[in-house]
């Protein structure tokens, strides 16, 4: 019953064991030279200028939250493709008003001055 699993668990196993070798050849055969210049904080090319743990203006994040929100509209649009030839117009008509939602709601954004850099 449990076979299927055991192929699995010997692959994930000999994944663990390349990783693991690759990682002590490289850690034991390389010259490491630890310097300041290479040690220290890099941050977009400029050094850091406050710290890390300090507070981000709202723009951040509704940019991630729009991120997201569209990168799940291409997580379902993949199953759709694949089926569209099997839930026929239903489903088509379906996956369109759920498009037409989003991009009410990016235009809304749009318009609000979500996406404006510069106010």
């Amino acid at each position: 019953m449990f076979i299927e699993y055991v192929l699995i668990l010997k692959y994930l196993f000999v994944c663990l064991a390349i990783s693991l070798i690759l990682f002590l050849i490289s850690f034991l055969f390389i010259y490491q030279t630890p310097n300041p210049e290479k040690i220290s904080v890099y941050e977009c090319g400029f050094n850091p200028f406050s710290d890390s743990r300090g507070k981000f203006e709202i723009r951040f994040y509704i940019v991630a939250i729009l991120f997201m929100i569209f990168d799940l509209e291409i997580v379902f649009l993949f199953p759709w493709v694949l089926v569209i030839n099997h839930i026929f117009f239903f489903g088509f008509f379906v996956m369109i008003f759920f498009l037409y939602i989003l991009l009410v709601g990016f235009i809304y954004e749009w318009i609000k001055g979500a996406l404006d850099w510069n106010s």
